[in-house]
């Protein structure tokens, strides 16, 4: 093999190597979004919306920022039935095809937590209580 082939050979693996660093280190892979701030009611409680259609999450699956001692309601409006499950607090609610549901709880657990479509393994977000 002559150099100039070894030479785009190597400046090819390392195009392959850095791109799947970017996407890595992005979190493109895993269609992830950025931090999001919940909507704040005038009664103080924490509400994120999230919305499941197609497969996906509507805008990715997020960060939830949640300040340690909110109340927090989490509405999840889905295309499909399942069960909707806060890991880590262990609560969860049923959502029909077409509707929503709400998971009311005081964020009392610091730490990251994950919330999804239990029976499909869908991740819906990540609630992340500091």
């Amino acid at each position: 093999m002559t150099t100039s082939r070894l030479r785009d050979r190597h400046a090819g693996a390392l195009l392959v190597a850095l791109a799947a660093t970017i996407l890595t280190l992005t979190g493109c892979s895993g269609g992830q979004a950025g931090v999001v701030t919940p909507m704040v009611t005038a009664d103080g409680v924490q509400r994120v919306k999230l919305q499941y259609a197609g497969g996906a999450v509507e805008g990715g699956v997020a960060r939830i920022a949640i300040p340690a001692g909110s109340t927090v309601e989490l509405v999840v409006v889905s295309d499909v039935a399942d069960e909707v499950h806060l890991h880590g607090y262990d609560r969860s609610s049923f959502v029909t095809a077409g509707a929503g549901t709400t998971l009311r709880f005081v964020a009392e657990v610091k730490g990251v937590f994950e919330v999804e479509l239990e029976q499909r393994g869908d991740q819906l977000a990540k609630l992340e209580v500091s």
